[in-house]
C-alpha cells in the first residue's frame, strides 16, 4: 500500500511539472500575445490627424499575423509627440521635419538632444506669408511694424519662421507677432486685425483657399537670395512651387518653399524588427492612406527616403535596402 502511494505521489509531481513546463513554454514569446502600438498625430481639423488615422488603419489591415493593435491619438502636435516618444508614451508619431531637425540636435528651445529617428518622409508643407492686396505689404521686409500671425501658440512654427525671417534680415522684434490657428488667422486678415499671416500645409491648403475666397490676396514672395541660402543651410527647406490657378486670383506660379515636410518618426529605442515590419506594412498598403488624404501620394520610392536632417531608423533602412530604394551613399 505504501509503495502504491509512493508511485502515485511521484506520478503527480511529474504531471504537475509537465503541465508547468508546457505553460511556461507557451507564454514566453507567444504569438498569441497582443502588442499595442500608438501613433501620435495632432489636433483634429488638420492633415496630421487625418493622415495619422489613415496610417494606423493601413498598417492594422496588414498586422493580423503579428497580433498588433494599432491606435492613433490626437495630440497637440510635433513638440508633444517628440517628448512623448522620448518618454515611451508613443511608439510612432507624425512631426514637422523642421522641428524634428532642431530637437534631434538639442538646439533652439530644446533642452537636450532627443533620440528620434525618421521612418518615412511624407508630404511637403508648403507655407508662406499672405496678405490682403489692400494692406500695402508687398515683401517680407514690408512687414516691419505690422501685426503678423505666426501660427498657433506652442505649435513650433518658430523653428521654420525664425530662419526665414533671419534670412530676410528680420526678427520677431521687428513686428508684432500674433498667435492664432489658421482658421482664426483668416478671420484676422478679413477684419484687418492682422496685416499678414503665415499659412500653409499640403497644397491646396484650406485656410488659404478660404482667405482667397473672401479677399484679393497677395502671396508675399521669398527673396531669391534668402530662399537660396535657406535651402543651402537647412536640409528641411526645399523649393516647392504652387502652380497658377490653385487659388482664386492666383494667376501666376508662386515660387514657394517646403518649410518642413510631414514625416513619420519613432524613438531610437523602438526595436528594429518592429520598425521594419511597420514600414513594410505601411508601404505595401500605402493606397489605403491615399483613400483618406491626398498626402498619402507622398509615400512613393523617391520621397520617403528624402533626407530632412533627422537620422533614419535602422529598421526602416533595412526595408528600404530590401526593396532596392536606399541609396548606397546615403548615411545611416
Amino acid at each position: 500500500m505504501q509503495a502504491l502511494f509512493s508511485n502515485y505521489h511521484r506520478f503527480t509531481i511529474v504531471l504537475i511539472g509537465f503541465i508547468f513546463l508546457l505553460t511556461g513554454c507557451g507564454s514566453e514569446g507567444s504569438s498569441d500575445k497582443r502588442q499595442f502600438l500608438s501613433i501620435g498625430t495632432a489636433p483634429t481639423g488638420g492633415a496630421f490627424f487625418v493622415v495619422g488615422n489613415a496610417i494606423a488603419a493601413a498598417v492594422q489591415e496588414k498586422a493580423k499575423p503579428l497580433n498588433w493593435q494599432i491606435s492613433s491619438e490626437s495630440t497637440k502636435g510635433t513638440q508633444e509627440n517628440i517628448r512623448r516618444l522620448d518618454g515611451g508614451e508613443l511608439d510612432f508619431a507624425l512631426a514637422n521635419a523642421a522641428i524634428s531637425y532642431f530637437a534631434s540636435r538639442g538646439e533652439g528651445a530644446w533642452e537636450k538632444k532627443y533620440e528620434i529617428r525618421n521612418v518615412m518622409t511624407l508630404a511637403p508643407n508648403v507655407a508662406l506669408f499672405i496678405t490682403p492686396k489692400s494692406s500695402g505689404v508687398k515683401s517680407i521686409t514690408d512687414m516691419k511694424g505690422k501685426r503678423i500671425v505666426v501660427g498657433p501658440s506652442g505649435a513650433g512654427f518658430k523653428y521654420f519662421i525664425e530662419p526665414i525671417l533671419k534670412a530676410h534680415n528680420l526678427t520677431y522684434d521687428d513686428f508684432t507677432p500674433l498667435n492664432a490657428t489658421q482658421t482664426a488667422a483668416v478671420d484676422m486678415l478679413a477684419d484687418g486685425s492682422a496685416a499678414a499671416a503665415f499659412l500653409g500645409g499640403a497644397v491646396p491648403t484650406a485656410s488659404i483657399t478660404q482667405a482667397c475666397a473672401g479677399k484679393d490676396i497677395h502671396f508675399i514672395p521669398f527673396a531669391p537670395s534668402a530662399k537660396e541660402k535657406l535651402i543651402e543651410d537647412y536640409p528641411f527647406f526645399s523649393a516647392k512651387s504652387i502652380p497658377a490657378g490653385v487659388y482664386r486670383g492666383q494667376t501666376e506660379e508662386y515660387a514657394g518653399m517646403n518649410v518642413g515636410s510631414m514625416h513619420l518618426i519613432t524613438s531610437a529605442n523602438v526595436p528594429d524588427n518592429v520598425v521594419y515590419s511597420f514600414t513594410k506594412m505601411l508601404y505595401e498598403n500605402r493606397a489605403k492612406v491615399v483613400e483618406q488624404h491626398p498626402a498619402g501620394k507622398a509615400i512613393n520610392p523617391k520621397n520617403i527616403i528624402r533626407d530632412t536632417g533627422t537620422p533614419f531608423h535602422p529598421g526602416a533602412i533595412r526595408y528600404f535596402k530590401e526593396i532596392g530604394i536606399w541609396p548606397e551613399m546615403t548615411s545611416e
